[in-house]
């Protein structure tokens, strides 16, 4: 489950924008949105660009994509 909370403040420090991050994995935005809040999940290969996106440590990305709750 994503950690929405940490993955908006990971978009935000990387200085890029939802429609940014959205373009660069070849996604709508409201498709964004829905993976960001948890109605449907990430792909494997869309947390590894993300990760190269938002410049994440794998301790970063895991804690992040791979949370055990949902925050908001």
């Amino acid at each position: 489950m994503t950690d929405t909370k940490s993955l908006k403040m990971a978009i935000m420090m990387a200085g890029v924008s939802h429609e940014e991050v959205a373009y660069r994995l070849g996604i709508a935005r409201e498709t964004l949105w829905k993976k960001m809040n948890n109605i449907t999940e990430f792909k494997a290969r869309e947390i590894m660009l993300l990760q190269d996106i938002l410049h994440l440590s794998n301790g970063q990305r895991d804690a992040i994509f791979f949370s055990e709750k949902s925050d908001k």
